[in-house]
């Protein structure tokens, strides 16, 4: 099988983006999943995400349920998973 017959099927896939509203100026926007930073906590209080306004500069942090966190790591957002010390 050549190359080509090979990703005949395939698809050209365009990267995730996030849509985001800032907190702060209430500005709207997307962000790539390279702007945004999940932290996963042993709770809903420790589990949140971040970015930066691209607009104002102001850094963001809003809580991510369990749904957030799989949307965002399915769109490509790295997750920091914190650990409980037992």
């Amino acid at each position: 099988m050549s190359v080509a017959a090979a990703f005949a099927g395939m698809r050209n896939v365009s990267p995730a983006v996030f849509r985001a509203c800032c907190p702060e100026c209430r500005a709207r926007f997307e962000l790539a999943a390279s702007a945004l930073r999940l932290v996963v906590g042993a709770s809903s209080r420790t589990t949140f995400y971040s970015f930066t306004c691209p607009e104002c500069g102001v850094p963001a942090r809003k809580p991510a349920g369990e749904r957030i966190v799989e949307l965002l790591t399915s769109g490509g957002v790295r997750a920091l998973r914190l650990h409980s010390a037992v």
